[in-house]
């Protein structure tokens, strides 16, 4: 594909399969937020893989472990809270790793998006990229990924997909007109689920 150069690279694949991948991101507290749009690379030529975030996570890097209280008072008796404790305890870095998972929702492959399961997860250690605002619209243009957001017991689907929606009709030139579309879709896949669809509609105007 095009390389897109104004997407973010934030980290690497870490773990994936075909449904979902955990992005280790190369900085400590960096993950895109709940609802973004990402896109990993896979081995396979030219196919690059979206997803969108659903969980934001940071902990130990050593496996079992968790971190530990590191504010109160210092030796001298002065007390450091929050921000103070990253400034006392620059290995924090070193010893936190913040991850984020992210639903696979479509890929692209020769130029074309195709909003289906991809045939290849993406590759661990490959990098991964926050999509910029031309990207999100370019994979947002059509709302076939809706249906495999809704279908997922991965994730919180109805607030996923509530934000990823938001999100979308913010960078569309014609907001209104994309909720609409959107709105229309939406009541299609959930016309015997009247609740939900009122709570994901709702999301939309919150």
């Amino acid at each position: 594909m095009t390389e897109l150069q104004t997407d973010r690279r934030i980290g690497e694949v870490i773990e994936a399969s075909s449904t979902m991948w955990v992005t280790g991101a190369y900085q400590l507290l960096d993950a895109p937020a709940f609802g973004s749009l990402v896109r990993a690379s896979c081995h396979a030529n030219d196919l690059c893989i979206y997803g969108l975030v659903y969980d934001i996570r940071t902990g130990s890097r050593e496996p079992g472990g968790r971190a530990m209280v590191r504010g109160g008072k210092r030796y001298d008796g002065v007390e450091f809270y929050d921000e103070q404790i990253y400034s006392e305890h620059p290995d924090l870095a070193a010893v936190l790793q913040t991850e984020c998972s992210a639903l696979i929702v479509g890929y692209e492959r020769d130029g074309r998006i195709i909003h289906y399961l991809p045939p290849q997860p993406p590759t661990v250690h490959y990098s991964v990229y926050e999509c910029d605002e031309a990207a999100v619209r370019r994979f947002t243009f059509n709302c076939d990924f809706f249906r495999i957001v809704l279908n997922t017991n991965l994730a919180p689907a109805d607030d996923l997909l509530g934000t990823a929606i938001r999100n979308a009709a913010a960078l569309h030139a014609n907001r209104r007109e994309y909720e609409l579309c959107a709105g229309r879709e939406l009541a299609r896949l959930m016309r015997d689920n009247y609740d939900r669809l009122r709570t994901i509609v709702g999301m939309l105007t919150a």
